[in-house]
């Protein structure tokens, strides 16, 4: 392996593990906040959210195991996210309403699908890590629509 190559594959594998580790503090706060809400829908989708998000860790996971490298394994990441997640938990404490859990969560989406978009948008990231982001980016992009439409729906009926 080239030493390019090389430097290819260990961007790839940190970036994709950042995003492991981002994801599956998503599905966590979706796992914590279906606990909490009075309202079985939101509960149902919150449930849903946490399976969804499981699946794209599984799949990122088996990505960086194809590289030869251990996948995330705690859901506490470096960067950015991390402070966007600690704002996130901070203002869940304080907003237990079910608007507050859907506001925040989606937050926490905008924050996410960002961070995916960001990477490939990049001029420094690798082409195959740009096209393997791209195939996620989907499920990403249904997630923060999904939080945001629900969220637009409680606020018109107030």
């Amino acid at each position: 392996m080239t030493t390019n190559q090389n430097e290819i594959r260990i961007k790839k594998i940190g970036t994709l593990n950042d995003l492991i580790e981002a994801t599956r503090d998503s599905a966590n706060f979706y796992s914590d906040a279906a606990k909490a809400v009075d309202n079985p829908d939101l509960r149902k989708l919150f449930d849903h959210m946490a399976s969804s998000k499981n699946g794209l860790v599984g799949s990122m996971a088996k990505e960086v195991r194809a590289e030869g490298a251990r996948p995330a394994e705690a859901g506490t990441f470096r960067g950015a996210l991390r402070e966007i997640y600690d704002d996130v938990r901070k203002s869940m404490g304080r907003e237990r309403s079910d608007y507050g859990y859907v506001s925040e969560l989606e937050k926490g989406e905008d924050q996410l699908m960002e961070a995916f978009h960001d990477v490939i948008k990049s001029e420094s990231a690798p082409k195959e890590l740009k096209e393997s982001l791209r195939s996620y980016l989907p499920t990403v992009q249904a997630h923060h629509d999904t939080l945001r439409d629900r969220k637009w729906a409680m606020e018109a009926r107030h």
